[in-house]
């Protein structure tokens, strides 16, 4: 499906025409499951590329505005909901324009800080009431869900194991070490405590900073009342190796929830050179085999 400026504009006069003359243009690095547009100075517009994201737009409206108050960052703010129309078949967003950098582990300030504020953040949305909160489903990629779940999640087996293999086979990794980490994480005890608020996605995309400090976390679009594991991605895809065990003090990780956390961070981290996400951007390819270095070695520091 065709998303440019265009559909956007007449998206735009035919429901909010009060925005319909700003100018638009596409964010510099257009995502998979969305495409984003800054509107003017102030705003953005998001839009969901196929059927199975539609969900996310509700979650993001419904529930934002009750996290928001709570949360030490600043987050999304929807601030009108769009419906299909324009031959395009979707509801769609317009949010407030958050101001700041895409973190990078080059670009902060001070490492410890950051992990410190991204645990605290952590928490504090660990700390909302959860009730009536959504659990994983497709629309959030089932972000969330326990280990060994078979629901089809980027961290499901039947995704996992077969790229493990084509990683092998290319040389890009070492499969046993991969998959050694992989089953640590299976074997780990579950999440017995009531699940709670998670983002689900704290990619470094979904992170921004000013002045190489963290600002904002944006994207909520995986938000699930779920297993807090999955939001330990940071620590091997962002944080430096010296800022990990403040980080991991910080968030208060017991071994089981760490070793999950890895499975994810490891589930995240397996580029398949074919597979359109890499192939667009072969820097990619890079930057996650980097992130499964992180895993691995992480997990041999605490298994020795």
């Amino acid at each position: 499906m065709l998303i440019d400026s265009a559909l956007v504009r007449r998206l735009l006069a035919a429901q909010f025409p009060q925005w319909a003359d700003l100018p638009i243009a596409p964010v510099p690095r257009a995502g998979m499951d969305n495409a984003t547009f800054r509107l003017g100075d102030r705003l953005s517009v998001r839009l969901p590329r196929y059927a199975h994201w539609v969900g996310q737009v509700e979650r993001e409206h419904r529930w934002l505005p009750v996290l928001a108050p709570h949360l030490p960052l600043s987050v999304s703010e929807p601030v009108a909901k769009g419906e299909p129309g324009e031959d395009y078949p979707y509801p769609w967003s317009v949010y407030r324009w958050l101001e700041g950098e895409t973190a990078t582990t080059d670009g902060l300030a001070d490492p410890v800080r950051a992990a410190l504020d991204l645990a605290g953040f952590i928490d504090a949305l660990q700390g909302v009431d959860t009730s009536g909160g959504p659990g994983p489903e497709q629309s959030n990629a089932f972000r969330g869900v326990p280990m060994g779940d078979p629901r089809d999640s980027i961290a499901v087996e039947a995704r996992v194991r077969p790229k493990i293999e084509t990683l092998g086979r290319a040389g890009l990794a070492d499969a046993a070490a991969v998959t050694e980490v992989w089953e640590a994480a299976l074997a780990a005890p579950a999440w017995d405590r009531p699940a709670v608020w998670i983002h689900g996605d704290l990619a470094t995309g979904n992170i921004l900073t000013r002045g190489g400090t963290l600002s904002a976390v944006i994207d909520f679009g995986t938000l699930a009342v779920a297993d807090p594991a999955v939001d330990l991605l940071p620590a091997w895809m962002f944080l430096p190796e010296g800022a990990r065990d403040a980080f991991r003090d910080a968030v208060d990780a017991d071994d089981a929830t760490w070793a999950r956390a890895r499975g994810w961070a490891l589930a995240c981290s397996l580029p398949v050179p074919d597979d359109p996400f890499f192939q667009q951007d072969p820097s990619r390819v890079t930057r996650a085999l980097h992130h499964l270095e992180q895993v691995i070695g992480d997990h041999r520091r605490h298994a020795a």
